[in-house]
């Protein structure tokens, strides 16, 4: 089989290389999937530029995504032949990933893709569209507690509107009848962004400043995927009672802000994590994205490369090279 291997370096960057190895076997409770697609997200990205921080082996295989059909099963939840997805779960972290032509995941890994989505959408919505959907049900669900109409018609800034998870999120986001504003630093993408159902298109230099406590009230909500001071901008511009839903540290890891949006406007800040979610949690974001996702958009949001062009694109999406998925 041919793998994508990251191998930790005692210093300098992590060694990356594709490899033919030998198949890794199948354990009780385990199984084997025969990848169709994987997907780039920007933790793959990381570790496929040999960044310190992403895998937690000494060596594994890349990629927290796969897609693809059941080859073997020593489960019995799952057949040769089910067409099976897997988003997080620790694979390319802290067990073999997706960037390789057969994957071994634990049984309850998988989730059997929606028959409204082929292999190559679900790889295209994969960990980011996942995590776009966590992030929408988490809002929806903070707006249904005070507003009768939850998000519809309520006005929701998404940050990193460019890439994977923002470009879903707006079209999730549209769906469920908000008034969407993309947060974007490439203004040559705003005509995409529209026509993902973006309602407005915003500078992100908009929200470079650093903030004060509190700014002018204009979002009901947010989805965050840049983190930093541009979720510090968005959480000071919250408006009473509203959420914010952060999902990502492109942006940095520092949160340069304060307790004020929080105590005087009761503003809520929620941590979206995809790696391990519940049962519950994860059917609830794939019925989302069946029911309100049009796969049409994906085909236009999605670049299909071979196995042999990911480590290139990995540096393409660091240097803010890539629209939408990969």
């Amino acid at each position: 089989m041919r793998a994508i291997r990251v191998t930790k370096a005692d210093d300098g960057p992590n060694r990356v290389a594709l490899l033919e190895i030998e198949p890794t076997p199948v354990r009780d409770g385990e199984v084997a999937i025969l990848t169709e697609y994987s997907s780039l997200n920007y933790k793959d990205a990381l570790a496929l530029a040999g960044r310190p921080g992403i895998i937690r082996a000494a060596e594994l295989t890349a990629g927290i995504d796969v897609v693809g059909v059941v080859h073997e099963s020593k489960d019995a939840r799952w057949s040769p032949g089910d067409r099976v997805i897997v988003t997080g779960r620790g694979l390319g972290e802290t067990r073999d990933g997706g960037l390789a032509t057969r994957v071994v995941v634990p049984g309850d890994a998988p989730v059997r893709i929606p028959e409204v989505f082929t292999a190559r959408q679900a790889a295209a919505i994969g960990t980011a569209g996942f995590t776009a959907a966590l992030c929408v049900e988490e809002l929806a669900a903070a707006a249904a507690r005070d507003h009768a109409d939850g998000l519809n018609g309520a006005d929701v800034a998404v940050s990193g509107a460019g890439g994977g998870v923002g470009s879903i999120g707006i079209a999730l986001l549209h769906a469920a009848g908000a008034r969407v504003f993309a947060i974007t630093g490439r203004p040559e993408l705003g005509d995409a962004l529209i026509e993902l159902g973006a309602d407005v298109v915003l500078p992100r230099a908009e929200f470079a400043t650093p903030p004060r406590m509190l700014e002018q009230a204009r979002w009901d909500a947010v989805l965050d995927a840049v983190g930093g001071g541009i979720l510090a901008s968005l959480i000071a511009q919250t408006k009473p009672g509203g959420a914010v839903a952060a999902c990502g540290n492109a942006g940095g890891m520092e949160l340069p802000t304060s307790v004020a949006p929080f105590i005087l406007r009761g503003v809520r800040l929620i941590g979206v994590n995809s790696v391990h979610p519940s049962p519950a949690v994860r059917d609830a974001a794939w019925a989302r994205l069946a029911a309100d996702l049009n796969p049409a958009v994906l085909d236009s949001l999605t670049e299909v490369i071979g196995l042999g062009d990911a480590i290139d694109a990995a540096a393409r999406m660091l240097a803010g090279d890539v629209h939408g998925r990969v």
